[in-house]
Formats: structure tokens, C-alpha cells, sequence
């Protein structure tokens, strides 16, 4: 049974992108600058990394039935022109669909997050869900449908941007001990979403004395 994985190359402050939608040759410069070629569903694109990243990013290919994303992400790239790298199903979540894309592999939830998450699902055929960073992967944690993280740590500071979470209002979220592999300028990262602990951790603040 596939899961529900919320994932992004982030900064070591954690951002996903910078300032005015910056930094992102910083935070995806690991895809660019190595020797082992990863081929996409991008015509004439592959990627070119370090062998430990490569293994890494074709487990993940291999897992990822379907991805999830918000309007801001399909509109930032344009919807990918049309193919998205993975070359999988592609839901995205909006208040509208847009024109012009009816017949595309896009398919487009005006219900919310819980009605996007289980389409998505659908699309994937047992295989993963994967999440964008921020505003989806957000709300998929608010809603307890987010199951793991994936993060590509850069060692790059941004100073401010667009957060992996932002605010989510449940108290601390548990994680299980984290997957390492360290690759070229990147550290790949994989924890389980163990849940909420917002009682022993006022438990501890206090004995702390914080």
C-alpha cells in the first residue's frame, strides 16, 4: 500500500524557495552536478548527479504513483509544459481549473485537500503520493493524511522564503528516526510522521524550566 510523502529540496533554515521565488539553483544545484544520469519524461532532459543521489532519486521515481500539488506550484512552472518529470498523474488543488488543460494529465480538485488526497491515491495504484512542500504539504499534515517526509538538505542558507510547513497549529509532530544518505552538496532525508506529542512536550518544557 502506497503512502503519502510530502517532499522538496530545503535550505538548512528551512525553506523550499527564497525571497520572491529565489535560491532554487541553490537548492537543486545537487541535480546538476554530478556524473550518474537520471533520465526524466521530459523529452532530451535528464539529470546528472552524484551515484548516491542517483540511487536515491530512482527509488523514489520507482515508489511515485502520483503527485499532489497546489495551483501556485502548476502555475509557477506552467504546468510543467504539459509532461511533469516524474511522468506521473498529476492532481493539483485549486479554486478553479483552468482553461486549456482538459486534456492533460492534470487532473484538478476544487473540493479540498481530503477529496485531492484520495483521488491522488486512486491515480497511484498502490504506489506513493507524492506532496509538494508547503501549502499541500500543510494541509495534509493538518488533516493527518501526510504518512512520511522526504527533504534533500542543501547546505545553503536563505534567510526567508517559502517554509516546508509554515504554521501549522497542531503542537510539536512527532517523527521517527530519520533514513540518511548523503549525497554531493545535499543530504537526503526520509522520517515517518509518528504524530502529535504536544503533552509530553509541555511536560518537558516545564521540568526544563523553559
Amino acid at each position: 500500500m502506497g503512502e503519502v510523502v510530502a517532499g522538496a529540496s530545503m535550505s538548512l533554515d528551512g525553506f523550499v524557495a527564497g525571497p520572491g521565488e529565489s535560491g532554487f539553483d541553490l537548492l537543486f544545484g545537487w541535480t546538476g552536478n554530478g556524473t550518474e544520469e537520471v533520465p526524466t519524461a521530459q523529452p532530451g532532459r535528464a539529470l546528472r548527479m552524484s551515484p548516491a543521489s542517483a540511487k536515491v532519486v530512482r527509488a523514489q521515481l520507482e515508489s511515485t504513483g502520483a503527485l499532489l500539488v497546489g495551483r501556485r506550484l502548476f502555475d509557477l512552472t506552467s504546468g510543467w509544459g504539459g509532461t511533469h518529470p516524474f511522468g506521473v498523474p498529476v492532481v493539483v488543488v485549486t479554486h478553479e481549473p483552468p482553461a486549456g488543460w482538459e486534456d492533460s494529465p492534470f487532473t484538478f480538485v476544487t473540493e479540498g485537500i481530503e477529496v485531492a488526497v484520495a483521488r491522488a491515491k486512486e491515480l497511484a495504484d498502490g504506489r506513493d503520493v507524492g506532496v509538494n512542500a508547503g501549502e499541500m504539504a500543510r494541509q495534509c499534515l493538518t488533516a493527518g493524511l501526510l504518512d512520511a517526509l522526504r527533504i534533500d538538505l542543501v547546505p545553503v542558507l536563505l534567510g526567508g522564503g517559502v517554509p516546508f510547513f509554515g504554521e501549522f497549529g497542531l503542537g510539536p509532530v512527532r517523527l521517527g528516526e530519520p533514513d540518511i544518505v548523503p549525497g554531493e552538496s545535499v543530504t537526503h532525508l526520509r522520517y515517518r510522521v509518528v504524530g502529535t506529542n504536544s503533552r509530553s512536550f509541555a511536560c518537558v518544557s516545564s521540568f526544563a524550566g523553559v
